[in-house]
């Protein structure tokens, strides 16, 4: 459930810039099915970088954390 509320948010991003999977995916160089994967939460086979473009393009940023215990260190 966690991932559909993800995937339903990144879609609402996406869908309030008037943009298409497919419009979005030529922005940041990949395939619709790509994008389609990461609003639905299949960031397994996806590249952290195609992540990264996807989040600029709906106009926010990745930020990758290491988390152990209460010790959070901003990776990227």
């Amino acid at each position: 459930m966690l991932g559909e509320v993800r995937a339903y948010r990144l879609r609402e991003l996406r869908e309030a810039l008037g943009l298409t999977q497919e419009e979005l995916a030529e922005r940041i160089g990949v395939g619709q099915r790509q994008v389609s994967k990461i609003e639905n939460g299949d960031l397994d086979s996806a590249r952290v970088g195609t992540i990264r473009k996807y989040l600029e393009a709906v106009g926010g940023d990745l930020v990758v954390e290491y988390v152990s215990g209460d010790r959070r260190l901003q990776v990227a």
